[in-house]
């Protein structure tokens, strides 16, 4: 497998394809006084239960040669898929609460239909919430403007994007401490992954997110982490999975150089049962694995990254260098 090939694994939807596969945008309003951003991008088999469930949650805007007054679902007779535009809150749903609660109840009426199990159905469901912003593309954390909750298993039925932060943890000689996936995860079982990483819980910037994912995934104590890790940028990329259903996904990356591999305090070592092992690779070694398919598809990408910023990858060893590092920063086409 070559590098590029690991990146088209993670980022394997091009936002061209919205239009031909026929995806309508999700607006937080379609109330147009001021301009917004799109906050997600719809399928068409969701779009259907969308256009079709009880009114007072969701509503449509119709494309050119209809009506562009906002269709509600109030309505006996829904619209096609083929004559709508746009898709928002009903503008009654004015809050982030209210917003929170509305898509929850949709999502649960959903799953207890048995609507989109490979999404929402059996252990899927995380009981996890996730933050939507307002702006996708500013900052996510305490410092953006959440838009509404909804249950991390949910966001894909709506295209929003999730964020979340993964860090790279390793030595002077480039030397990489690698994990290998619980066999009993939820998802990826047994696969290798970044040093730490996880979601950014609601209210947590993604500095203290990345400290607590060092402290519970890798037990590295929180006063090291806060000390020794170093904001590296972010990726951006993708994925359509095979139900059809789009995750555009923002990593917020970051490094720690160990400044003794002998020291305990700097050997990471699973704690909350979610990693079996950690092993010390030669970067080499964990190109190799990657090519090999052990990796976690989005941690091989953040991995990819990593080797590119420390200029292992370089436009001189790699052909398709331009291609990997622009798939590694995209805007899902929210414009």
């Amino acid at each position: 497998m070559s590098l590029l090939r690991i990146i088209k694994a993670a980022d394997s939807f091009a936002p061209a394809a919205l239009a031909t596969q026929k995806f309508v945008p999700f607006y937080l309003s379609l109330n147009h006084t001021q301009p917004q951003d799109i906050i997600g991008q719809i399928a068409p088999k969701v779009a259907e239960s969308i256009l079709s469930y009880p009114s007072g949650t969701f509503t449509a805007q119709k494309t050119e040669g209809y009506s562009d007054k906002p269709w509600s679902s109030i309505s006996a007779r829904p619209p096609s898929i083929a004559s709508i535009k746009a898709i928002a809150f009903d503008d009654r749903l004015r809050t982030a609460d209210t917003r929170s609660e509305a898509i929850e109840r949709a999502s649960l009426e959903w799953r207890s239909q048995g609507l989109f199990p490979g999404a929402i159905g059996g252990r899927k469901w995380r009981n996890e919430r996730y933050s939507v912003y307002v702006h996708p593309f500013r900052n996510a954390g305490p410092g953006g403007e959440v838009a509404f909750q909804i249950e991390r298993a949910a966001c894909e039925l709506f295209g929003f994007v999730t964020y979340g932060v993964h860090m790279t943890m390793y030595t002077s000689e480039y030397k990489i401490w690698v994990p290998r996936r619980s066999k009993t995860k939820q998802t990826w079982p047994g696969f290798l992954d970044n040093s730490a990483g996880g979601g950014i819980p609601v209210g947590m910037s993604p500095f203290e997110s990345m400290i607590k994912e060092c402290e519970e995934e890798a037990g590295i104590a929180k006063d090291i982490a806060r000390k020794h890790l170093k904001s590296a940028g972010a990726v951006s990329y993708y994925f359509q999975n095979s139900q059809g259903n789009l995750h555009p996904e923002v990593k917020y990356v970051y490094d720690m150089l160990c400044p003794s591999a002998n020291d305990p305090a700097y050997v990471p070592k699973p704690l909350d049962g979610e990693v079996e092992s950690f092993e010390l690779m030669d970067w080499e070694a964990v190109i190799a694995r990657m090519k090999a398919g052990e990796f976690k598809r989005n941690s091989a990408l953040v991995m990819v990254d990593f080797l590119v910023r420390h200029g292992i990858i370089t436009p001189e060893n790699e052909p398709d260098y331009l291609e990997i590092v622009t798939r590694m920063h995209g805007r899902f086409g929210f414009e």
